[in-house]
């Protein structure tokens, strides 16, 4: 990695109003009070400045002066520096700073100097941090909420990592329990229907018609041998074959999805290392366990919670919330990540509370781990909901949305709303090939972007004098180009992933806006070259940018 490293101009500019506070109270001029955070924001009209603080009004009080005075003399202390072209006080003591347009055109070499470590940051010093996310029962085909789940997980993983963490991503599969059991009825009894045999499939289990698929596969592939062994036999070892085939599916879709795991973490790995039973001894010692109508009960009503949860049915059965406990004292405990943050869907809202009831019950640190619940998605075709899936019964499968607008779509719509927001996924959109599509718009830019450079041939840039760009249409777009790294910082520190999309529209917009009032291949070879140059700061700026979100920048369209 080169020697640079990417900067957050807020954080520079507050650096420099807290040395300006420091030196007036070295001198005498301000009082010696406490300093609130100097507050760094982007004024509403940008004629205003480029940031501003109101660090002098927050001042104020406590200096038992007026906000403009405070302004006056921070303004007078500012150290030097080559970011800052002007600064001035508004309204009641607002001060506005502006950026150099000299120390602008400068960043272009900073950063492709910087190249894909442009925007990386260190706020996670190496902690290492466990993203689990997806983490769909292995039961059938993945449904298209869990694509949201997938790429939002996937994005913050890739944000983390940006930042300076040491980033784990897994899938815990749910592969123990009473549903996996009801799970192997439901196959073996499409599975003897098949061979003409009237065996029903329970009322509480799969009905989708993609068993249906499965069973032929299995008559196909391993005739009627499951009808020679004993039901019982026969299922256990049908929901085995059953999980193996779909998780091999949720694989393949999530690959197309462009996700990778470090670990596929399988529930029955709980039960066979003890890992269950040890941490339910663990809440007994603790006293966080009753036994109340022959069912073994967590006491979470004391800890806050309105009711107490079953750990063990009275039939001797754990519930999944036992695992869940056991799973998250592993990562937290056991494998000792120093963050985990799960990444559920809306039907696990319910979950939240008890979960984190648990893990401060186990007397770890409940601000280790964080749960981020994503909600549902609607497909929309002309304007109403799409119409179920006919493979799948009930739901809408991921894969067939894949099929339908490929992984790019599927990744910037999914990313683009917040996770506490239902999202209303427009098909008709996402297949457009136009401005409307946003999409298209922001890959188009990197195409364009592509075919500039193409275009440029053999002429070398690398040297250019970047200082010949004084265009405001140049200086906009490294203004632009500049927010990434602080877009990135608010991502992270927020958990927020869909501030990427929105970040990438509208550099998108600011590139098209360059290109349509600069002609980058001129008659003036200085020129040209300087531009070319800022151009791949451009493509540089985007590339990384669409990598975060998982979206492909292609070269050509």
């Amino acid at each position: 990695m080169p020697d640079m490293q990417t900067i957050i101009v807020r954080q520079e500019i507050a650096s420099l109003l807290d040395q300006a506070v420091r030196r007036a109270q070295d001198k005498g001029l301000l009082p010696p009070v406490a300093v609130p955070a100097a507050s760094i924001e982007r004024p509403a009209n940008p004629a205003h400045g480029d940031y501003a603080s109101t660090v002098a009004l927050k001042l104020a009080r406590s200096a038992r002066m007026s906000p403009a005075d405070i302004a006056r003399i921070l303004v007078r202390e500012l150290p030097a520096s080559p970011l800052i072209g002007a600064v001035n006080i508004a309204g009641p003591g607002f001060i506005n700073f502006t950026l150099s347009d000299t120390w602008l055109a400068e960043q272009v070499n900073t950063i492709v100097t910087l190249g894909d470590a442009f925007g990386s940051l260190d706020l996670g010093h190496d902690a290492r941090v466990q993203v689990e996310f997806v983490s769909a029962n292995p039961t059938g085909p993945l449904p298209v909420a869990a694509g949201r789940g997938g790429a939002l997980g996937d994005s913050l993983a890739r944000l983390l990592a940006t930042a300076g963490y040491k980033v784990w991503r897994e899938y815990y599969v749910n592969d123990h329990g009473s549903r996996i059991d009801v799970f192997g009825q439901s196959i073996y009894a499409r599975y003897a229907q098949e061979f003409g045999r009237d065996v029903p499939v329970p009322a509480d289990g799969y009905h989708g018609t993609y068993l249906i698929d499965f069973a032929r596969h299995l008559k196909d592939t391993q005739g009627d041998r499951f009808l020679q062994m004993p039901p019982s036999e026969a299922q256990k070892e049908l929901a085995r074959l059953g999980i193996a085939y779909f998780l091999d599916g949720i694989r393949s879709d999530l690959e197309r999805l462009g996700i990778e795991y470090d670990c596929w973490f399988s529930e029955q790995r709980l039960y066979d290392d003890g890992e269950v039973e040890r941490v339910l001894d663990l809440l007994r010692q603790r006293g966080y366990v009753a036994t109340r109508e022959g069912a073994v009960w967590f006491v979470s009503s004391v800890l806050g919670e309105d009711k107490d949860n079953v750990l063990v049915r009275s039939n001797g059965e754990p519930t999944y919330f036992a695992s869940d406990i056991a799973y998250h004292y592993n990562k937290l405990a056991v494998r000792g990540f120093d963050r985990v943050i799960d990444v559920w869907g809306a039907d696990h809202q319910g979950h939240v509370g008890r979960t984190r009831a648990a893990v401060g019950a186990l007397d770890l640190d409940t601000d280790r781990l964080q749960i981020i619940i994503h909600q549902l998605v609607t497909l929309r075709v002309g304007g109403q909901p799409a119409r179920m899936s006919k493979r799948a019964g009930h739901l809408i499968t991921l894969r067939e949305v894949l099929d339908e607008v490929g992984p790019d779509a599927c990744r910037f719509f999914f990313v683009s709303r917040s996770a506490d927001s239902h999202l209303d996924f427009d098909l008709d959109l996402a297949r457009k090939q136009s401005d409307e599509n946003p999409v298209y718009y922001v890959q188009y830019a990197h195409a364009r972007i592509a075919s500039i450079l193409r275009y440029a041939g053999g002429i070398d840039y690398q040297d250019a004098d970047v200082s010949l760009l004084r265009h405001p249409a140049e200086l906009t777009l490294i203004r632009k180009m500049l927010e990434l790294p602080e877009v990135i910082e608010a991502a992270v520190l927020a958990l927020e992933p869909h501030h990427l999309p929105h970040y990438a529209l509208e550099l998108a917009s600011e590139f098209h806006s360059f290109y349509t009032q600069c002609r980058v291949v001129s008659d003036d070879p200085a020129l040209t070259r300087a531009r070319l140059k800022l151009v791949d700061a451009a493509r540089i700026t985007l590339r990384n940018t669409l990598d975060l979100i998982g979206v492909r920048a292609p070269e050509q369209m």
